[in-house]
């Protein structure tokens, strides 16, 4: 076997490997006694088959199984072994790949095009210095999560008088033109109304007031106009039933549900971080400010992982990819999606690569290794993120760590578990090897958008 590679200008690379008969002949007749053994045919036992049948029914089959494994082989060995980066898949070059006849003797010629890596350096050190947003919690940010942790633990009350947000459940009735209740019209027991979610501002002040036996007349394709799919929804009905409805209803209020938040008490102390860990308000809205900290620390490491992919994007400056060849390899990759595809997108991917190319040094600089412990821990996070959301902060770590190898049983998260794991190292390692520019804002300074 005989490997050429050449790569002129750097980055467009041409393999030539030729496999002689001598490279997979032996493997080849080794496959054909193992079907021999195995092979039946009408007039011969098991196992006496002519050799000669054997090699005509299955020997060009069995030389382009070994020959196309003898290729893919050798060739992502002499990349390994000559440390090539390749980008992508290899493809046969479209001018000097001649058309090959596995059929006869051989030799084999493939001749493939490899899109390699741009040679350049990634580098940080203590020299360079990259910003670093650290966000402080305060009182509003306290103000919610105590609002929200009060909304979740709610719960609807009956009132006697509608305000704000409140719900009015009651019997609705159509009326005729003179006000009274239409004989065979629409009549529907349990309608609910939201009258703060009523856009007909002359409707909606009818509900001013309302209570419970209260009866409100009001027309439903005014208080919500333009929108029959709601009007249905009020009165029980299909949408074709109330596309030229213009009538008056009845609304007998049967009962009025407030929304009333959770008491701010022990109650809800314990509720929400365990029993007895929290005494008062002040050491609840502590215990909150402990709890935003370790969620704002993440959004400022994942912040300064982007500023340092600006910096270093920035320090690298231009380079230069093998760009007709990845075209090839993408629209290779996204044969359903066309060539338009590959042009609209083409100059994303570029700028992800470059990233990924500079990510990959740093990381391999910092000696960044992932282990099974380091998954593990990142899908803990995960999901001690995910209950904290449904406001839930004091999950048994049994759980959340049941909850956690129930993901790491799924291959297809296993990948995005691994960059998540990488980026949390590499930001480790970068905020102890650069030096910080720290920087103290509000939330709300945080999210401003940066300007261009």
């Amino acid at each position: 076997m005989n490997i050429q590679f050449e790569c002129n200008d750097k980055v467009n690379g041409l393999m030539t490997i030729t496999i002689e008969s001598a490279d997979y002949q032996e493997l080849v007749d080794k496959k054909l006694k193992d079907y021999r053994k195995k092979a039946q045919m009408p007039g011969f036992r098991p196992g006496m088959v002519p050799m000669g049948l054997i090699k005509k029914q299955y020997g060009t089959a069995v030389k382009v199984d070994e020959v196309n494994r003898l290729l893919g082989e050798k060739l992502y060995e002499y990349v390994r072994e000559n440390k090539i980066q390749m980008l992508g898949e290899p493809l046969p070059n479209e001018e000097k790949q001649q058309p090959q006849d596995l059929a006869g003797d051989g030799p084999f010629t493939f001749v493939f095009d490899i899109a390699v890596a741009p040679d350049f350096k990634a580098e940080l050190t203590a020299k360079d210095t990259i910003d670093y947003y650290e966000i402080t919690v305060d009182d509003k940010m306290i103000d919610d999560q105590v609002q929200m942790f009060q909304s979740q633990a709610g719960e609807f009350v009956e009132a006697q008088e509608w305000s704000g947000n409140d719900t009015l459940t009651g019997d609705l009735r159509q009326l005729d033109a003179e006000g009274n209740t239409l004989e065979g019209g629409i009549e529907t027991a349990g309608g609910m109304v939201m009258p703060s979610y009523v856009k007909g501002e002359d409707e909606k002040k009818k509900f001013d007031g309302a209570k419970p036996g209260d009866i409100i007349i009001f027309n439903p394709k005014k208080a919500y106009p333009d929108n029959d799919a709601e009007v249905a929804a009020l009165l029980k009905v299909d949408k074709e039933k109330v596309k030229d409805l213009d009538s008056d209803f009845s609304f007998q209020i049967t009962s009025i549900r407030h929304f009333q938040p959770h008491a701010i008490d022990q109650e809800l102390f314990d509720r929400i971080f365990g029993e007895g860990n929290v005494k008062d308000e002040k050491d609840f809205r502590q215990k909150i400010a402990d709890s935003i900290k370790p969620q704002l620390a993440a959004n400022s490491d994942f912040r300064f992982l982007a500023d340092v992919r600006k910096y270093m994007e920035k320090k690298v400056g231009e380079l230069t990819f093998p760009e007709a060849l990845l075209k090839r390899v993408m629209l290779n990759n996204n044969k359903d999606k066309g060539a338009d595809f590959v042009e609209k997108n083409f100059e994303g991917s570029i700028a992800e690569l470059k990233w990924h190319l500079i990510k990959e040094q740093l990381v391999n600089a910092a000696n960044i290794k992932v282990e099974d412990a380091d998954l593990k821990q990142v899908a803990m996070g995960a999901v001690r993120q995910q209950f904290a959301q449904y406001g839930m902060n004091n999950v048994p770590d049994d759980v959340v760590e049941n909850y956690a190898e129930e993901q790491l049983k799924k291959r297809e998260n296993i990948e995005g578990l691994v960059e998540r794991a990488i980026d949390l190292k590499l930001m480790q390692a970068l905020k102890q090897l650069v030096k910080l520019n720290t920087k103290k804002v509000t939330l709300a300074e945080f999210n401003k958008p940066e300007e261009a």
